[in-house]
């Protein structure tokens, strides 16, 4: 099917919804997402990573067709404020990290925040938040930070230079925060 642009509000009384093979993308290498190949897809990460991997989001651009102009004739904005990317990890990072960052020099910042689940006996419950003023990075290390099989995380280009993070973060030991500076 060819790309399709609505300008204005759509209605639908009955649901939208996605299916099929196409809305996860599994990925096994260091990656930049991008909206066509990734925004509103099931990012899937994760296994025996032989190296670290990192997915790197988009520079947010809010300037190309303003949410008040709309997007005109152009089904090829470069504007991608409200894009989503969700990203699960399926089976336990075991031998190195996963980072989420955005791209190097851009000032785009993490607000939000992630739940960190201890998967150990105790099933600790813990928030962190990003401080919304230098944590670019996300990272999972399958242990304390995150990274556990079931972790997901979802982070939304919300306005120029922030996206926001939210999601459940699963750990082992004492948990702590995956918000981290580059």
């Amino acid at each position: 099917m060819a790309r399709t642009t609505f300008q204005g509000p759509v209605r639908s009384l009955g649901g939208i919804y996605q299916q099929g093979p196409a809305t996860t993308v599994e990925i096994t290498a260091s990656t930049t997402l991008s909206p066509e190949e990734h925004g509103g897809r099931i990012i899937s990460v994760g296994g025996s990573l032989a190296a670290a991997l990192t997915l790197t989001l988009p520079t947010i651009n809010t300037s190309a067709n303003s949410t008040t102009s709309g997007p005109g004739q152009d089904p090829s904005t470069a504007n991608n404020e409200g894009v989503v990317y969700t990203i699960w990890v399926p089976t336990t990072i075991s031998t190195s990290s996963l980072k989420i960052g955005t791209t190097s020099g851009s000032s785009d910042l993490y607000v939000g925040a992630v739940i960190s689940i201890d998967s150990d006996t105790s099933g600790a419950v813990v928030g962190f938040s990003a401080n919304g003023s230098s944590n670019d990075f996300i990272n999972l290390n399958g242990t304390t930070t995150g990274g556990v099989a079931g972790t997901w995380v979802q982070i939304v280009a919300i306005a120029a230079n922030k996206y926001m993070v939210s999601g459940n973060v699963i750990g082992s030991g004492t948990v702590a925060t995956p918000f981290a500076d580059s």
